[in-house]
């Protein structure tokens, strides 16, 4: 097997993505990751870059309501698999790529008031390119395992570890938690969601590793291809 492509810059990442836009049915492109490691802005930019043919969906937007967290005992742990509607972001993600010839509207989460919207985005047949981003897209468990096959390619960013970590404490403060707070987060449940996911790597079609702090620029490493053959 060839050593696979690698990828140096933002405007290549874009290119790549423009080429799945090209295919005259809907495409699927999944960003998944760690939390922390970029992959939200690297969504929001890519659907920057194709422009008005690309929507932006969100797993978050697929989060159990808090007060039905509060009733499981998951509060204090949001963001793990098991507090997500998984069965609900698959029937989305398969009528996305099942029914491209009708509008369909997808929930946003908003963070001011821990909840999502429903309906808050829409996506119109003339919408060639789907990005959806979240962690667990690459999990092989339960309703996450039917994922894999409905999507054109998955890319998995990586980060610096303690980049990482640094972006995650920085998120949570700005979300008015304390620093002792937004570090318990970072290094409990945050690192526990980012095992799992790290441990889904390998399916990934694209490995993207980008240094520093966001926005991505010429200085975000990419591998594209296997990453049984890549030698990073």
């Amino acid at each position: 097997m060839s050593a696979p492509l690698r990828v140096t810059s933002f405007h290549q990442l874009g290119e790549r993505a423009r080429g799945l836009v090209a295919h005259e049915r809907r495409t699927l492109l999944g960003i998944t990751g760690p939390p922390g490691a970029g992959k939200s802005t690297l969504a929001r930019a890519i659907v920057g870059e194709v422009g008005d043919k690309a929507r932006l969906i969100e797993m978050d937007g697929f989060h159990l309501a808090q007060s039905r967290l509060a009733e499981l005992g998951r509060l204090e742990r949001k963001g793990a698999i098991d507090t997500y509607d998984g069965n609900g972001f698959l029937a989305l993600i398969q009528r996305m790529r099942n029914s491209a010839a009708e509008t369909i509207y997808a929930p946003q989460f908003r963070r001011e008031f821990e909840e999502s919207i429903a309906g808050a985005i829409a996506v119109e047949p003339r919408v060639r390119l789907v990005v959806v981003e979240g962690n667990y897209l690459l999990v092989e468990t339960g309703p996450w395992g039917e994922l894999r096959g409905l999507f054109d390619e998955v890319w998995f960013c990586e980060s610096e570890e303690n980049a990482r970590l640094l972006r995650l404490i920085d998120r949570h403060r700005s979300y008015g938690k304390t620093e002792a707070e937004a570090r318990h987060w970072a290094l409990g449940p945050d690192q526990r969601n980012a095992d799992v996911v790290a441990s889904t790597r390998s399916r990934a079609d694209v490995i993207i590793s980008i240094p520093g702090r966001l926005p991505i620029d010429e200085g975000a490493a990419v591998h594209a291809g296997p990453i049984e053959a890549a030698n990073d």
